[in-house]
């Protein structure tokens, strides 16, 4: 429909348009920079740090080479296609899944199950400001409201803790929690596995 063609407009233009080179899955991370002549000396620096932006790039090549494609038994049937680490086609044709987490959510806590759920604060694809407006679709009440934790005498976030759900932020941390903060990964996995 029109509508929905207005709304991927729209999707693409605030996404690849209007945030160019910023690394979405990290704001402040570096984005990846295909490698040319002029941008060697600036990939070899990338790559002496934590958080190498161009993994997804190497991902792709990595899976699209033949051997590794036979090692896994995996595209037998020669999709003439290359894998992609995020397939957009498919993404949009998934057909048995919930579009939201929360009924599950509400599934798992109506069996007294707790649940935690942590977002790292610099993540623009799944952002703090989004998981908070979800989970208050739950309508929980709030037991102990935000307050920081922290994380080697530093702020590893902020946390809010309602009936039967907890809400972690951690700061510095992109979408992939670990990958940035690895430290306040673990604390949080730690405080986790105590309860």
């Amino acid at each position: 429909s029109d509508e929905t063609d207005e709304c991927n407009y729209a999707l693409y233009n605030a996404t690849i348009i209007e945030f160019g080179q910023v690394n979405g899955y990290s704001i402040y991370s570096p984005s990846c920079i295909p490698q040319t002549n002029e941008t060697k000396l600036m990939h070899t620096r990338v790559l002496t740090e934590d958080d190498d932006p161009c993994t997804e790039s190497y991902a792709e090549i990595y899976y699209n080479r033949p051997d590794v494609q036979r090692a896994m038994h995996a595209n037998l049937t020669s999709i003439p296609y290359k894998w992609t680490t995020c397939n957009v086609d498919m993404f949009k044709n998934w057909g048995d899944s919930n579009k939201s987490i929360l009924p599950i959510y509400k599934d798992l806590m109506a069996t007294g199950l707790r649940i935690w759920v942590f977002s790292g604060d610099t993540d623009s694809v799944v952002p703090v400001t989004s998981t908070r407006l979800s989970l208050s679709h739950l309508n929980l009440t709030v037991k102990t409201p935000w307050y920081p934790w922290y994380s080697e005498n530093q702020v590893g976030g902020w946390t809010e803790v309602y009936e039967g759900l907890t809400f972690a932020t951690v700061r510095g941390a992109g979408h992939e929690v670990p990958v940035l903060q690895p430290q306040r990964a673990l604390m949080i996995y730690s405080i986790i596995e105590c309860i």
